[in-house]
């Protein structure tokens, strides 16, 4: 690994502040540009004061390998509205200024190198971005990229899943910063009724490796997914849930169902 810039932005401050609380650190998912950014924009205090520690933002892409058919859609009507990677990081920009807790932005390698490293970390900076996930980026290519985010202020939040190799694993825990994304289950994402009865013992083997901070995603979707996680993890992703729910609720409707189901989630994030 060649990163040596060591970061601490409101990602770090964030975990301190919900671990002395013994809270579980919930993250709440926007697909960027769906239904609009105006709507995005709107939403993120919302999610915000109902109760979410940090917000996910995602960057349409054309080809995304790891998102379900929830999150697939919603991308695609962003998409053929015209939102791009700058678009995202306005909206991001935006979104960090109306709110006072981290951004994270999740986006794939081809938007990265295209925009190039230096300039994506630079823009990723100016918009108040704590973290930038890209799920088909190895961690065996990951150093330029992990570097100059690092030189920004930024963490570069890996990924494992329970397929992950010991070795993988090992590496990520190594260089790992701000938070591990750990998978719930193998696949892409998309709301399920159950975990997995494997994701315990996958946790515990990455904790007993590191003690940077283990976050869930890949089929969140109830309260007690989340109580579940209590002693094993320290946050929580919900995103294809939250747009099902958007989809299924007329519009007068949202803002009032959004509210009531992050409450609904945050209430199940304290650690007894």
């Amino acid at each position: 690994m060649t990163t040596t810039t060591v970061v601490h932005n409101g990602i770090d401050r964030q975990f301190a502040a919900l671990s002395a609380s013994r809270e579980l650190a919930l993250v709440m998912y926007q697909t960027a540009g769906y239904p609009d950014p105006a709507t995005n924009l709107a939403w993120a205090p919302l999610l915000a004061d109902s109760g979410a520690a940090i917000l996910e933002l995602g960057v349409p892409f054309s080809d995304p390998l790891g998102d379900g058919p929830t999150v697939q859609r919603s991308s695609q009507q962003a998409l053929d509205a015209g939102m791009t990677v700058s678009g995202a990081f306005d909206l991001a920009a935006g979104i960090t200024a109306a709110t006072a807790i981290p951004l994270v932005i999740m986006t794939y390698c081809n938007p990265v190198f295209r925009m190039g490293l230096a300039r994506f970390a630079e823009r990723a900076a100016a918009a108040g971005v704590s973290g930038v996930i890209v799920p088909d980026l190895p961690i065996e290519e990951a150093d330029e990229l992990a570097a100059a985010l690092a030189r920004a202020g930024v963490h570069l939040i890996y990924m494992l899943s329970p397929t992950s190799t010991e070795e993988r694993i090992t590496r990520t825990a190594i260089a790992a910063s701000g938070f591990i994304y750990c998978m719930a289950l193998t696949g892409v994402t998309g709301a399920r009724d159950s975990l997995s009865g494997a994701l315990p013992d996958f946790l515990r083997r990455v904790r007993a490796l590191t003690e940077v901070p283990l976050v869930v995603g890949f089929g969140i979707s109830r309260p007690e997914h989340v109580q579940a996680l209590a002693g094993l993890a320290d946050g929580a992703v919900v995103a294809s849930a939250l747009i099902d729910l958007i989809d299924r609720t007329e519009p007068v409707g949202r803002t009032a169902a959004i509210s009531q189901y992050v409450r609904e989630l945050r209430a199940s994030c304290s650690v007894s």
